[in-house]
């Protein structure tokens, strides 16, 4: 019997870490799960250590190697090879609480219905204190963006339908770049489905000091076309005129970076963008300015 739950690693040269996402996997109360790695190009000895694995037998392992993509291009290609009803990406660098794979299976079986996109549950640090804030109590579904838009905060865990994460566009690829914000299909997903909430702990984070999150200003530099499509999405997608406008602000700076003279064009809020110009303008010179700064304080 196929499992129900597909949990994706997306790695790139993390040998020294993936260890710890794969002792919490080998102590799941529920073995109801497949763990699909996706290597993103490692060069250290990521397909080793996941053979020995292999031969231990202990956790149902699909391993696919590819070409470096990013972390994003690893999400479509996990959206191309699961065939599980649910997903949860857990980061080479986390790990599962042990009773996570028992939480998200019984309760989805309990509560799971065709109108919800997945399911939205908690991160937290190793010490187990709640990244952010706690998911609301007095409802049951919200979407991501209703969640931040009345106030809550830090990352959460999405357990989304791979039948529906998997019907809407992939991240887009772009030659030179390897980042494009997850939040480019979350945001399409909740303008059709709410998210199932379940207040309880099921990931742990320890955030790298190579990590994407922890380097957005570089990232911002270093992928401004896939910066400038999320910002396309948001401008479509946010639910008011401050934060579409707060997108076309950034789509202007990206846009810029781009040299692209065909950006009014190109914006799905075209009013919106004409205002953002000049803001747009002041956050390129603040971040070319901060990155220059960077550089700067590492040479001294």
């Amino acid at each position: 019997m196929k499992p129900m739950l597909t949990v994706f690693t997306p790695t790139y040269n993390r040998a020294h870490l993936l260890g710890q996402s794969y002792e919490s996997l080998k102590r799941q109360t529920c073995k109801d799960f497949i763990w699909l790695i996706i290597d993103d190009g490692s060069s250290d000895d990521t397909k080793t250590l996941v053979r020995k694995w292999l031969d231990e037998g202990q956790v149902t392992i699909r391993y696919h190697y590819q070409a470096n993509q990013g972390m994003h291009g690893a999400h479509n290609t996990a959206y191309e090879l699961i065939d599980t009803e649910l997903n949860v990406c857990i980061d080479s660098d986390d790990t599962m609480t042990e009773d996570a794979v028992e939480k998200i299976v019984s309760f989805w079986k309990a509560s799971g219905d065709p109108k919800y996109a997945g399911i939205m549950a908690l991160d937290a640090t190793t010490d187990k204190k709640i990244i952010g804030t706690q998911l609301p109590t007095d409802r049951t579904a919200m979407t991501l963006t209703d969640f931040y838009l009345q106030g809550g905060s830090g990352d959460k865990k999405l357990i989304y339908r791979t039948d529906i994460i998997s019907k809407y566009p992939p991240y887009p690829i772009f030659e030179g770049e390897k980042y494009v914000g997850l939040n480019y299909k979350y945001m399409m997903i909740d303008q059709d489905y709410e998210l199932l909430i379940l207040n309880e702990i099921v990931c742990l984070v320890e955030y790298q000091a190579d990590g994407s999150s922890m380097n957005m200003v570089h990232q911002y530099r270093k992928n401004p076309r896939g910066f400038a499509e999320l910002r396309k999405v948001g401008m479509r997608c946010k639910p008011s005129i401050k934060a579409k406008f707060r997108e076309a602000i950034h789509y202007v700076s990206s846009s810029i970076m781009l040299r692209n003279t065909k950006f009014l064009k190109e914006s799905p809020c075209k009013g919106l963008t004409v205002l953002a110009i000049l803001p747009g303008i002041a956050l390129y010179t603040f971040i070319m300015c901060t990155s220059k700064n960077t550089v700067m304080k590492k040479v001294a």
